[in-house]
């Protein structure tokens, strides 16, 4: 499937192997609506929080801190999520 300029992305952002931090980040449109289903609400704009991140059945997977940056003051001038977690591949992946 070739994504289109509305496509609403996520996407590990750290390299593979062991570190102390992972990073994702979502870019779009339903950005709001993934950190919704993840997050249990939007961060404040601009600030960092921590957060649990929870599984589709609410069961809590991890914790960490987001960053919410509303379109259009954001690196892509969309919607941007970025979380920061333990970085190990259990559970970055």
């Amino acid at each position: 499937m070739v994504s289109s300029a509305t496509d609403t992305i996520a996407a590990i952002a750290t390299p593979p192997g062991q570190g102390g931090v992972g990073l994702g980040r979502s870019s779009g449109t339903e950005t709001p609506a993934l950190a919704g289903a993840l997050l249990g609400s939007l961060p404040r704009p601009r600030r960092a929080e921590v957060h649990g991140v929870r599984a589709a059945d609410g069961t809590l997977i991890a914790a960490g801190l987001a960053r919410d940056f509303a379109a259009p003051a954001s690196v892509t001038g969309e919607h941007v999520l970025a979380l920061h977690g333990h970085g190990g591949p259990g559970v970055r992946d």
